[in-house]
């Protein structure tokens, strides 16, 4: 068992917290897909799951509450502050470690967005505690200390892809608490609502004053990055440095066998930055996180950057010369081949269907 300390600090801590992020007055879906997976964890704990949201609206406040409970959550409260309608760093900051301070959580969960990313590190500090950034998953588990022997139980296991990506190292902080981290969206499913679920919704009060409030927004414009929408595709077909021979070519024989598919054209991060295809296209660790129904693999090696964004297809299919490549590991079908020759055959039986 851990020591006394330990135990007597977790027991203070009780519940998954999820700190959730609005959009267009709506929680984000990257919101949605942590309460799924909160709900998992709070599950394993017998502990209940807990949201909170901000706003200067408390009956859109109330909407975005009652659709987080069908959602998953258990009890959701409210931070309501004319300040607090566009994200600032110092009022949410201070907000929400307040909130954090009186209800003690065990687990708080961020999205790793930009907002999440400049949050969660500051919150962190204040609560000195640690944080695990960009987690791909999130697991609870014993843990042993390899170095005291020491044995803790229920710890939550944060997996992210570390050294440039090329492995997958695995956080525990089983003497800090809350423990948190911030998640990636669409690595986890978004729960399906359940309109018959109901659950508490409260108001949280916290004290703001004008040095919280150093910056205003003035006016909002909104910037479209160029990208290309993956996230919703069926089928994704992409390619890799294995197209290199004649890489135009290559993308134009994907293209042709997405649009015979139905799918869209993505890419792997080599690919990308050969400037054979838009980077919008790039799929993996610095791209888009994909789940498609297929996904199919040209010329694509498979390190740990590009599994991270595409390993929760339901069907991997890979194509790749080498015999050896790490990415037949994950597919459930292969072929060692030439991607100029298979590319062909196959937009052939795609058109015949």
């Amino acid at each position: 068992m851990s020591n006394q300390n330990e135990e007597t600090t977790k027991k203070e801590h009780s519940g998954v917290l999820v700190v959730v992020e609005r959009k267009a007055g709506e929680p984000t879906n990257g919101s949605l897909q942590l309460t799924g997976k909160g709900k998992e964890l709070a599950e394993q704990l017998g502990v209940k799951l807990i949201a909170v949201i901000l706003g200067d609206d408390e009956s859109a406040l109330k909407t975005n509450a009652e659709s987080l409970i069908r959602h998953s959550a258990d009890e959701v409260y409210m931070i309501v502050n004319p300040g607090l309608a566009e994200y600032h760093t110092l009022p949410y900051t201070k907000a929400i470690t307040q909130f954090i301070t009186t209800k003690k959580p065990e687990i708080v969960l961020f999205n790793a967005s930009t907002t999440g990313r400049d949050l969660a590190p500051r919150i962190a500090a204040r609560l000195e505690t640690g944080l695990t950034a960009d987690c791909t998953n999130l697991l609870i588990e014993d843990y042993v200390d390899p170095r005291t022997k020491k044995e803790y139980e229920n710890v939550l296991f944060q997996v992210r892809p570390a050294f440039g990506g090329d492995v997958l190292a695995t956080i525990v902080s089983p003497e800090h608490f809350p423990q948190m981290a911030t998640v990636r969206q669409d690595v986890f499913d978004t729960p399906e609502a359940d309109h018959e679920k109901t659950g508490l919704i409260e108001k949280f009060e916290v004290n703001l004053d004008d040095s919280d409030f150093l910056l205003v927004t003035e006016e909002k414009i909104e910037y479209k990055k160029k990208t290309v929408d993956l996230k919703g595709a069926k089928v994704i077909v992409s390619g890799g440095r294995g197209l290199g021979k004649d890489p135009e070519k290559g993308f134009e024989l994907l293209h042709e066998l997405a649009e015979a598919l139905g799918g869209t054209v993505g890419a792997s991060r080599g690919a990308a930055d050969k400037e054979w295809i838009d980077r919008g296209h790039q799929v993996g660790q610095t791209g888009q996180t994909v789940k498609p129904e297929i996904y199919i693999a040209f010329g694509i090696s498979g390190a740990i950057q590009h599994l991270a964004g595409m390993q929760g297809s339901r069907t991997i299919i890979a194509i790749n010369k080498d015999p050896n490549a790490p990415i037949f590991k994950y597919a459930d079908y292969g072929i060692v081949g030439d991607a100029f020759d298979v590319l062909p055959k196959m937009i052939e039986m795609a058109k015949s269907k």
